[in-house]
């Protein structure tokens, strides 16, 4: 399968579920969050993307000294590479962390960031009740 570049299982922090019942990620709404993403290779690159989410700034290819891109959606990641991103958390709910090769997460490449809070009807408003529980 490594060889052949088609694994069987991927996952994000090196284990299923990391990101979704091991690890819980949660922040508040409003506040910032700031991610560091690697992938650990060996033959993959990654198109990392949070569902509901664009990125303020990205530090490509994990440089801090140069200036950040800025308003991004996805950005990619090489194998053996890091980036960095930022964002502010603006409105509660589940975000979900993906590679935009979004069959990869049916192999177990996913995310959760739950942001808690009040919804901010200046974001985002519905006629319909928003369950609390699904991801944007």
């Amino acid at each position: 399968m490594l060889l052949g570049e088609t694994p069987q299982h991927m996952m994000f922090n090196g284990a299923t579920d990391a990101l979704t019942k091991t690890h819980k990620m949660e922040v508040n709404a409003g506040d910032s969050v700031r991610i560091f993403f690697g992938v650990g290779g060996p033959n993959l690159i990654s198109s990392f993307h949070v569902i509901g989410e664009i990125f303020d700034k990205v530090f490509d290819q994990a440089s801090l000294t140069s200036p950040p891109l800025t308003d991004v959606q996805t950005t990619l990641v090489p194998a053996g590479g890091a980036t960095m991103v930022e964002f502010v958390a603006d409105y509660p709910g589940r975000y979900i962390l993906v590679d935009h090769a979004l069959s990869r997460a049916e192999k177990g490449l996913s995310g959760v960031l739950t942001v808690k809070g009040d919804a901010d009807s200046s974001i985002f408003s519905s006629p319909e009740p928003i369950d609390p529980h699904s991801g944007h």
